[in-house]
């Protein structure tokens, strides 16, 4: 039964206090909103614990620990570790992450439930990215396959990985939009279309947490970073960001809003500030957008010390004052800031902060904890029997290898591919052909080192003692490890000649360059975005030497591949695909699977295009003109390499032109689409629409509509899509949702630039 959330006991409490003190107005601004905005589900149990808690304990609940010593050895004598060894103890810490063996999970969730005056079970988290012990491809690449169904499942096959080794919180998924392939972290998410990643935002919450978030092979869901990460200015990791309240509603908070409507229950803040506040204090996103008008019933966590580093933005004064305007924004839980572990007490014992403050977020974190089913058995994720078998799956690595096909981009074919099984002189060039670990890309903690089949593991049973290898160019030196930076080649040429002369006497040259899995993702903003090092140099060479070259990218962003696509025959953009990358991409080289990725950012000529995406705004002088007053660089053209939803198929594809039937609310679309070649294929089908003239300007082209279907060779698939106020509105400056009448351009075609369509008039 749902029911207005009155915290009676706690008001009572405030009108005690307020006749002698006041609290500050922050405070009181943020209780109104708790007291009139929020519902939550009423919970006698959960009622009944925060009735008994300590202002020390509520606190506790609110801090999150990364794992920092052995739980199943001996206590740590250290007195900054036995320090916080007693408040695990003591029940005055709510969550840890970082800690991942159930032997570990289980020693902790003992030395907290066992102890503790009240047994309130850990909540344990980790960045369960893609996949947990076994690699799926990166959830930029996993977008690339624009499957739904496949993704969610990705994300339920990490579910059951983690939680099998006492992993219940996952901090995923990443729902920022991106549209800067500079900024490392694109990797992460869903690219740069807020319709796609809304979709795929709602898979991959299903998919982490099923239909019953109390089943043991599920775990609870993080959406983050909220909001505007993806905004960070020059593709800087952690910088600031500027820009408007329209892109905000329109852009940024869609894919957030579809993870709160999929049930997701955590969200995490961000590093950014926005509009000059930083989002961990931001009581306009946390408490008026999230808590209040979406009615999210989760909690909220920090980032990464996120607290504490708004004395470095310039916005706290210290630590105690962010810990007072983090709580008061609706930062539910700190994690590894300290802040509120140190000065949330003393805080609410001068009335700075509000005791409802506190009671909001307990609630909340005690809820999902009981959702999650720990309350009922606090080493519900501690089988160590389900441990030891979900180690090896093959099921979930025979699921790696389809999703990691799907993934797979053409972005090239001069008539060379799919490669003949009964070639013979084949040439594999590159050192990330041999590489085990590159493939296995970045945020994969619980993934073993130099796991991933190889592309060169991968070719050999396709080509066998055709093959010769050659690593060429070395791309990278040192060590490959999460925090150490690559020390990427640019001076040793050595390799080449090698190579060259191998190309040279081969029939067909299969290279694969691109970037390290280490090269993309947290803290791995790049300003230069062709192949890394020496690696076109390296093409070139061997351009010279054999034209037949079958280009294999490995990369966690879109690169700057216009020398390749001018000079090279066959590009396949092959991302970074995880454990079973060189399987998957073998059996695309070799036609036993027809590509159909579309790429779900786009790739810019040069990266002074950069951030590059399709659905940009008209300006008053888009149109080319003779003179040279209008909108458009003088050294090349506007449009992009290769453009959003763009990826080609070893068949093709015909569209009827499209039938648009107005209705009542919108328009029904249908077109028919023909594989015209003698190959099987799938097809991304794309809608695309313009609000021709609005209150607020809109996109040129938003995507609104697309269907993945499987046609056989010479067969035909009629696809129907409806559009109407969902697909047709927008928000205004204020947070309106409008739906206003007029005329709709509507597009349909394979990629974002190939469309054909017709428009209709909304009454």
């Amino acid at each position: 039964m749902k029911t207005k959330l009155l915290f009676l006991l706690a008001l009572i409490s405030i009108s005690l206090i307020c006749c002698n003190k006041q609290m500050s107005d922050a405070a009181q601004t943020a209780t109104e909103i708790i007291t009139e905005s929020t519902e939550v589900e009423s919970n006698d149990f959960i009622e009944s614990l925060l009735a008994k808690m300590t202002v020390e304990e509520k606190v506790g609940q609110m801090t999150q620990y990364t794992g920092f010593f052995d739980p199943t050895g001996p206590v740590p004598k250290d007195s900054g570790q036995k320090e916080k060894y007693e408040a695990v103890k003591s029940g005055k810490v709510g969550s840890m992450l970082n800690v991942k063996t159930v032997k570990d999970v289980r020693a902790l969730q003992k030395l907290a439930v066992e102890n503790s005056r009240l047994g309130i079970p850990l909540i344990f988290g980790f960045d369960v990215i893609h996949g947990h012990k076994i690699a799926a491809p990166i959830p930029l690449a996993e977008s690339a396959s624009w499957d739904l169904e496949a993704i969610k499942k990705s994300a339920a096959n990490a579910a059951k990985e983690a939680s099998a080794v006492g992993i219940n919180w996952t901090f995923a998924p990443m729902v920022d939009i991106g549209r800067d392939a500079r900024w490392g972290r694109v990797m992460e998410g869903g690219g740069e279309d807020p319709y796609l990643g809304s979709k795929i935002a709602t898979a991959r919450v299903k998919g982490f947490q099923g239909d019953d978030l109390s089943d043991p092979t599920t775990i609870a869901a993080c959406a983050k970073h909220f909001a505007g990460y993806g905004y960070t200015e020059d593709g800087r990791d952690y910088n600031t960001t500027d820009f408007g309240i329209s892109t905000m509603y329109n852009v940024v908070l869609p894919p957030f809003k579809a993870a709160v409507d999929a049930g997701v229950q955590t969200f995490m803040n961000g590093f950014n500030d926005w509009n000059g506040i930083p989002v961990t204090g931001n009581e306009w996103l946390q408490r008026d957008i999230l808590k209040g008008q979406w009615g999210f019933d989760g909690f909220v966590v920090s980032d990464w010390g996120s607290i504490g580093e708004m004395v470095a933005h310039g916005y706290a004064e210290d630590n105690e004052h962010a810990a007072e305007l983090a709580v008061v924004a609706g930062s539910d839980m700190d994690m590894e800031a300290y802040a509120y572990q140190n000065f949330l007490p003393a805080l609410v014992d001068s009335n700075v902060v509000d005791m409802a403050l506190l009671d909001d977020a307990v609630r909340r974190i005690l809820t999902v904890k009981q959702r999650l089913g720990l309350f009922d058995d606090p080493y519900l994720y501690c089988d160590e029997e389900r441990e030891a078998a979900m180690a090896v799956s093959q099921e979930v690595k025979d699921d790696a290898l389809d999703i990691a096909k799907k993934s797979i981009v053409l972005l090239k074919n001069d008539d060379i591919l799919p490669l003949s099984k009964s070639a013979t002189r084949v040439a594999v060039i590159g050192q990330l052909a041999e590489s085990k670990n590159a493939a296995l890309g970045s945020w994969r903690l619980g993934v073993e080192d130099n796991t991933a089949v190889s592309v060169i593991e991968g070719l050999e049973p396709y080509l066998g003692k055709n093959m010769t290898y050659q690593r060429g160019v070395e791309v990278y030196n040192g060590t490959e490890g999460f925090v150490n930076e690559l020390n990427i080649n640019f001076d040793d040429e050595s390799g080449i000649r090698e190579a060259v002369s191998l190309a040279r006497s081969s029939d067909i040259v299969i290279v694969v360059a691109g970037e390290h899995g280490y090269q993309s993702g947290e803290g791995r903003s790049r300003t230069d975005i062709r192949l890394p090092g020496l690696q076109r140099e390296m093409l070139k060479q061997l351009k010279e030497a054999n034209e037949n070259i079958v280009l294999v990218v490995t990369s966690g962003r879109p690169l700057e591949l216009s020398w390749e696509d001018e000079n090279i025959p066959a590009i396949v953009q092959a991302w970074q695909l995880g454990t079973r990358a060189g399987d998957a991409i073998a059996e695309v080289l070799f036609g036993d699977y027809n590509p159909s990725g579309k790429l779900p950012m786009t790739f810019p000529r040069n990266v002074g295009q950069v951030p590059a995406y399709y659905g940009v705004k008209s300006t008053g002088r888009g149109d080319a003109i003779d003179l040279v007053f209008w909108s458009h660089y003088s050294d090349m053209p506007n449009s992009p390499l290769y453009p959003f939803g763009y990826g080609l198929s070893y068949t093709t594809y015909e569209y009827s032109k499209p039938t648009i039937t107005p209705t009542t609310s919108g328009a029904s679309v249908s077109v028919t689409v023909t594989n015209t070649g003698n190959v099987d294929g799938e097809e991304v089908v794309q809608l695309y629409i313009r609000d021709k003239a609005a209150s607020v300007t809109r996109p040129v082209k938003e995507l609104k509509g697309f269907e993945k279907v499987a046609i056989k060779a010479g067969g035909s698939q009629t696809v129907t899509f409806t559009l109407g106020s969902e697909e047709l509105g927008f928000f205004n400056n204020d947070g309106e949702y409008l739906v206003e009448p007029g005329e709709f351009d509507v597009m349909v075609g394979p990629n974002c630039m190939d469309t054909e369509g017709g428009s209709f008039i909304l009454k």
